[in-house]
């Protein structure tokens, strides 16, 4: 028997601070500009893996407000099929780089920095919409929700 192959589980926070929004420099492959987060460890509940995550790439420490959405195109990440719990949080403070983040910095969230690592482009046009009008994101992919094919 096989062991079973599953994507592996993730945080990102959309961190709010003054008027905008903390993105962090990878200093990993991929190479770019992302939102604070990373992997969730065995035991780890999500929302502490985000405090944590932010904790260590920002030096922020933040208070999660809400659940934007789960993304999980297995195409989202080039290392490997992972799965991400996007927050939204709020926090105070400067951010600084540290762990794998060789700079961390407050952009407005219409003017984001360029290149964008993973989805996170979309994440921040659905935390946009989510912004101007309080509606939490629908689920995206192949099929919509609830057709596939079988009774429910």
């Amino acid at each position: 028997m096989s062991e079973p192959r599953n994507p592996y589980p993730t945080v990102d926070v959309i961190i709010e601070i003054a008027d905008g929004v903390v993105f962090i420099e990878r200093a990993n492959t991929p190479r770019g500009w992302a939102l604070p987060g990373g992997f969730i460890d065995y035991g780890e509940r999500p929302e502490d893996a985000a405090v944590r995550e932010v904790r260590e790439e920002t030096g922020l420490d933040v208070e999660l407000v809400s659940l934007l959405g789960v993304y999980g195109a297995p195409d989202r990440d080039p290392r490997q099929h992972n799965l991400s719990v996007v927050y939204v949080g709020r926090a105070s403070g400067e951010p600084r780089g540290g762990d794998d983040a060789s700079a961390a910095r407050v952009f407005a969230p219409d003017a984001p920095p360029s290149p964008l690592c993973f989805d996170h482009a979309q994440i921040l046009e659905d935390y946009r919409r989510f912004k101007a009008s309080g509606a939490i994101p629908p689920p995206r992919g192949g099929e919509r929700a609830g057709q596939h094919g079988g009774e429910a």
